[in-house]
C-alpha cells in the first residue's frame, strides 16, 4: 500500500472499487507552521475513462491495485473490436474502441508499442506514449516558403483526428502528434 506522497504518474490504485490511473499530481506546501504537504491527483477511472480528482495529505494511505502492463502492437481493428499483440509472448488481447474512448484516435501505425493494462489477464485499458506518429490523409496543398510563418492549418490524420499544422505540410506526409495535447509536434 503506497502513500499519497509516493504515488507517481502511471500508478494505478483502487478508488471505491474501480481502478484510478493517476494522470498528474500537484504538491502543495503551506507556509504556515504545522500545516501538512497536499497532493492534489488528477485520475482517469478504468475503464469508464471518467475524470477524478482527490485530495491528499502526504500520509494518507492508498489501496495499491493488482494489473499487469505488457507491452503490445495493435494487430487488428474489426468493426468496434481492437486486438493488439503482446510483443514478449505474442499472445492477443481484444479491446472494444468505446473503452478506450478518444484516445483510439491516437492509435499508433506500423507497429508502435503502446502499453496494455491487464486485470486477472483482461485488456482494460491502454497508455499510449507520449508521442505518436500518424499520416495526413487530408489536407489544403502546401505552400513554399511558408516556413518562416507561424500560421496553420486543418489536417485530417489517418486515424480520423483533425489538428492544426504549419502551411507547409502536404497530404501524405508522416507527423509526431503529442498524445496528451493532440498538437502537432514536428515531421516524423
Amino acid at each position: 500500500m503506497p502513500k499519497a506522497s509516493d504515488l507517481a504518474k502511471g500508478h494505478v490504485i483502487n478508488i471505491n472499487n474501480s481502478l484510478g490511473l493517476v494522470r498528474d499530481i500537484e504538491v502543495k506546501s503551506p507556509s504556515s507552521r504545522g500545516a501538512q504537504t497536499l497532493y492534489k491527483v488528477r485520475f482517469t477511472l478504468i475503464p469508464s475513462q471518467q475524470k477524478l480528482e482527490k485530495t491528499y495529505t502526504g500520509d494518507d494511505w492508498l489501496d495499491d491495485a493488482d494489473f499487469q502492463r505488457r507491452q503490445c502492437t495493435l494487430l487488428f481493428r474489426e468493426d468496434n473490436l481492437l486486438t493488439f499483440m503482446d510483443t514478449e509472448n505474442y499472445e492477443q488481447y481484444s479491446l472494444a474502441a468505446a473503452d478506450i474512448g478518444q484516445q483510439v484516435y491516437y492509435l499508433p501505425e506500423e507497429n508502435q508499442e503502446i502499453t496494455l493494462l491487464l486485470v486477472n489477464n483482461q485488456a482494460i485499458a491502454i497508455e499510449l506514449p507520449t508521442t505518436v506518429v500518424l499520416t495526413i490523409t487530408d489536407t489544403s496543398p502546401g505552400i513554399k516558403g511558408a516556413t518562416a510563418t507561424g500560421r496553420t492549418k486543418p489536417a485530417t490524420l489517418s486515424s480520423g483526428l483533425e489538428i492544426q499544422v504549419p502551411e507547409y505540410i502536404t497530404t501524405g506526409e508522416k507527423v509526431k502528434v503529442n498524445t496528451s495535447t493532440g498538437k502537432f509536434m514536428s515531421r516524423a
